[in-house]
């Protein structure tokens, strides 16, 4: 045994409470161990500590915590790494809601509610009209009968009266479809009427006995005038058993219409023509009678007419050609013949 060494004492042979040194060591050499001694441990707790027994630490490596927990606690293996048995592991924070997905949803919901309006009003719409076409249709229903009695009362007055022609306002009118017709040999007058030719232009009817002349000699070229302009025109059908020639001109003109009854006698009449070449001259007067002279169907009246205004339309207050003027007596006044509109309308259908 060294020196300062007691086997017996070993808390006074040294500095430290144990001596690991071992024992059959020579004096001075530390340099072998069989081991560490146990230290000593202290409970903390009120239940005893199981397991094995954690390696005492070295200067070099401290002891770490030692639970404090009532319950019996394990000690590793091994040597620790990381942290402490009892240490809290960190917490992350919850993720933070972007605030654009709000903002989308609350967009979202406000749309549907706008949906939900715009179908409500048009469905409140719909039924709105679908009400208003009901009481429309109804009205109408209604109201037809008063329509048509209105109508017989006026077309009745209208026959009592014999028409209240409004000399003015039917020149006015229809004299724009109105034009002097010359040729080499005479002049006379013609009128647009019927519907437009399919090739384009407009068609008019005058007398025969105004372009015979030329058309008889193979001139069928003619000339339309009013208010100091003329328009050229052909001569493309004639009918001289019935007294009509139609005309053609490329220009476009309003036409007029054919009337679809024949008028009263004592109705009045208005006449457009050129008497004398004296273009735009209007006279007006009534029926007279219907005539039938060398078999042909015709209308007498009063207006004065005179030569150059054959071929001109006779007019009724509705502003719609009831004759064609042809002949006028020589040997007294206010007798004029006029060609019906109806006899026009079986010899020519076209214009009609």
């Amino acid at each position: 045994m060294t020196a300062g060494y007691d086997p017996s004492n070993p808390v006074a042979s040294g500095s430290s409470e144990y001596d690991d040194r071992p024992r059959h060591a020579a004096p001075g050499d530390d340099s072998e161990r069989l081991g560490p001694l146990p230290p000593r441990i202290t409970q903390t707790g009120s239940f005893p500590a199981t397991g094995p027994l954690p390696a005492q630490p070295t200067s070099a490596s401290p002891l770490p915590p030692q639970p404090t927990s009532s319950w019996p606690v394990s000690a590793p293996a091994g040597p620790v790494s990381g942290p402490p048995p009892h240490s809290v592991p960190p917490v992350s924070a919850a993720p933070r809601r972007s605030p654009l997905a709000a903002i989308s949803l609350v967009l979202a919901v406000l749309l549907l509610i706008v949906v939900g309006i715009q179908a409500a009003f048009i469905v409140d719409l719909e039924k709105k009209v679908d009400k208003a076409d009901a009481a429309a249709k109804a009205a109408t229903t209604a109201d037809a009968p008063r329509l048509k009695s209105l109508e017989d009362r006026a077309d009745k007055l209208e026959q009592k009266t014999g028409g209240s022609l409004d000399a003015a306002e039917v020149a006015a009118t229809v004299r724009p479809s109105v034009f002097r017709v010359t040729t080499k040999y005479a002049i006379g007058t013609g009128f647009a009427i019927g519907k437009a030719p399919s090739g384009g232009g407009t068609n008019l009817i005058t007398n025969y006995h105004v372009v015979a002349d030329a058309y008889e000699k193979g001139e069928k070229d003619v000339s339309l005038e009013r208010t100091d302009q003329r328009f050229p025109g052909k001569i493309i059908e004639v009918h001289p058993d019935k007294d009509l020639a139609v005309l053609h001109t490329e220009e476009e003109f309003s036409k007029l219409a054919a009337a679809s009854a024949a008028p009263k006698v004592g109705e009045p009449v208005l006449v457009i023509g050129s008497p004398m070449g004296l273009e735009d001259t209007v006279t007006t007067g009534v029926v007279s009678a219907f005539r039938t002279l060398q078999g042909e169907q015709l209308m007498q009246f009063d207006a004065a007419i005179n030569p150059g205004n054959s071929g001109g339309p006779v007019f009724n207050a509705k502003k719609e050609v009831v004759g064609v003027a042809t002949l006028k007596a020589q040997q007294a006044e206010g007798i004029g013949l006029a060609i019906p509109i109806s006899v026009v309308c079986d010899t020519v259908p076209s214009v009609c």
